[in-house]
């Protein structure tokens, strides 16, 4: 492959348009010994020090959860992917992924540590000076320092450069003095640094200053009562003509909102990570639950309602882990790009990550909602103990609830996709105009009718998700056309089309997942992960078919919306399956092993 082929290989959002080899990418059954031996910390630092404190954690008992996070830095968990000359192991992005999956498994610890390892360290590491980086990120990489980031207000949530937070310079010029009000701040309770976003005067955008616990001016409301991860501290922070010395600037002037939205990008794909690790905590409680549970005289894990849900869960959670580790190296690849390229490390990263903002945006959404539908399922495979507080699946359900709230909004993130994918192609940097056209010739060509049977392992799966994309682009493509401006309006035609978007990732992704694992270990040793595919892509073949109906029917009349659907239905054809038979294959393997064990 040459260099720009290399280069362009790697462009986030180019999935729409362009195949990737299942040998580029990399999938969970790849981890080396040390990253094992990492997750296996994680576990083990789990099972002893929070699971046993499940209770005393919910009931924020006072130091605890800061020890926690001390007892976590002491291990090395807060500092796994901090360079080694601030105190950190530096590793890649694919084993701070890890660690954030296997430790999202901790309930209310696992948002303390998310929050303090990324929002709370990352805007510092990677933007501020060397002044700044040397004074704090040691420690917070240690634990002794804990960090919160602040740019939440009353009336500003989604619209974050709304906020009316104000900073201005002190008469002695050493000093700015920041007002303002900031609420829902995970960590804030026993914060030590805090990344305060403000506009400075009169300007259009934000700015982000590194505010200490101790600063004159700063102050806490009390503990919010929250409907789950009641062992998170989330406070509204004042600050009262708060003194922030001016070295205490972070980047330039008006430069916030970019680090607002790159650091989000990144919480964005370390949240998917961490809902996953939750995901198959809550199955394998599940599963065990089902196998130790009789009704009409034999386990209830026998009944095939009860399969269908176990099977049904295990198939999103690790189809969501596909998508989350295919992009994190595709993140990783990208930075190695920039850095061969002659960019420093630190906004090489940053570059990394922005260019698949696409992926982190689809991942966040996918991977919540994943964890959604595990722990509802949970709450009913355990009936009506799944609904006393006395049992797991309380805390689980709880708390996975705001995971489609954290990072923004799932319907934020929805329209993010699109509206970024657009842009790319407006600015010329995704060719998606000419792929759309020759989808919209092809809706007048003869179709092909031709069967994938027999011609080899993936032919049909890769004619499916070929044609998954001819359906996105088709809608897209159209929509843009016909609504042009007014596009950004039209929200629920939007959200279709995001639908349309996410499960088209997540399917090319569990099939790569499942090319390069066959490749590794052979078919006979994959069965039941060949049958999660096979289900997964038939379930996303109909809700790519019900999303692009709702999306059409809403701006096409006449021949042109019958020519779109009936081009709709041939894109999204797939044969029919036995998925009862294959759900069942997937179940009893987790029935066997009594734990989520792909």
């Amino acid at each position: 492959m040459s260099e720009t082929e290399s280069i362009k290989a790697i462009k986030g959002g180019e999935f729409l348009i362009r195949e990737t080899q299942a040998e580029n990418i990399f999938i969970p059954e790849e981890w080396n010994e040390e990253q094992l031996m990492i997750a296996e910390t994680c576990t083990n630092f789990l099972a002893q020090n929070v699971v046993p404190n499940l209770s005393r954690i919910d009931e924020q008992e006072e130091g605890l959860m800061p020890h926690l996070m001390e007892e976590a830095g002491a291990l090395g968990l807060l500092s796994i992917s901090i360079p080694e000359q601030y105190g950190g192991f530096g590793k890649d992005f694919k084993t701070s992924m890890l660690v954030t999956e296997k430790l999202g498994a901790g309930n209310s610890f696992s948002v303390a540590f998310s929050a303090h390892t990324g929002i709370g360290t990352l805007p510092i590491l990677y933007y501020g000076n060397d002044a700044q980086k040397e004074k704090y990120i040691p420690k917070l990489a240690s634990g002794e320092w804990k960090g919160a980031y602040c740019l939440t207000e009353p009336g500003a949530g989604s619209d974050a450069n709304s906020g009316k937070a104000r900073a201005k310079l002190s008469a002695n010029g050493k000093y700015y003095l920041l007002t303002g009000q900031k609420m829902w701040i995970t960590n804030a309770g026993f914060a030590d640094i805090f990344t305060v976003f403000a506009k400075i005067d009169d300007d259009e955008n934000l700015s982000a200053f590194i505010v200490e616990k101790n600063f004159e001016g700063l102050s806490l409301n009390t503990e919010e009562h929250k409907m789950g991860i009641k062992g998170s501290s989330t406070r509204q922070v004042f600050f009262n003509d708060c003194k922030i010395p001016v070295e205490n600037l972070l980047s330039e002037r008006q430069n916030g909102f970019k680090i607002a939205v790159n650091i989000l990008n990144l919480g964005r794909i370390k949240l998917g990570g961490a809902t996953v690790g939750a995901s198959k905590e809550v199955i394998t409680s599940a599963i065990r639950y089902a196998n130790e549970r009789e009704q009409f005289g034999r386990p209830i894990s026998k009944y095939g309602a009860i399969r269908y849900k176990l099977a049904q869960q295990a198939i999103r959670t690790y189809a969501s882990e596909a998508a989350i580790y295919r992009a994190s190296q595709n993140m990783e690849e990208a930075t190695e790009m920039y850095m061969a390229s002659g960019m420093d490390e630190i906004k090489a990263k940053l570059k990394g990550t922005e260019q698949f903002a696409i992926e982190a945006a689809i991942i966040k959404v996918h991977a919540s909602e994943s964890l959604d539908y595990v722990v509802d399922e949970g709450v009913q495979i355990y009936g009506g103990m799944g609904y006393s507080a006395e049992a797991p699946m309380d805390r689980a359900y709880r708390d996975s609830r705001i995971n489609r709230i954290f990072e923004g909004t799932n319907e934020i993130n929805r329209m993010l996709t699109v509206d970024m994918m657009l842009k790319r192609a407006l600015k010329g940097e995704l060719d998606l105009m000419g792929p759309a056209q020759k989808v919209a010739g092809e809706l007048v060509s003869i179709p092909d009718f031709s069967s994938a049977e027999d011609e080899g392992l993936f032919v049909k799966e890769k004619k499916y998700i070929a044609n998954f994309k001819k359906a996105v682009l088709m809608v897209a493509g159209a929509a843009v056309q016909k609504l042009m401006t007014q596009l950004g309006k039209e929200q629920e035609v939007l959200m279709c089309m995001a639908d349309m978007l996410i499960e088209l990732y997540v399917s090319e992704s569990l099939q790569l997942r499942l090319e390069k694992l066959v490749s590794l270990k052979g078919e006979d040793a994959v069965k039941e992960q060949l049958n999660m595919m096979r289900v997964y892509i038939s379930d996303a073949a109909e809700h790519i078919a019900k999303s692009g109906k709702e999306a059409i029917n809403s701006f096409a009349e006449g021949d042109e919306r019958r020519m779109m659907l009936m081009g709709l239905k041939r894109f999204t054809k797939t044969e029919d399956i036995n998925t009862t038979q294959a759900r069942r294959n997937i179940a009893a393997k987790l029935i066997e092993e009594n734990k989520y064990c792909y």
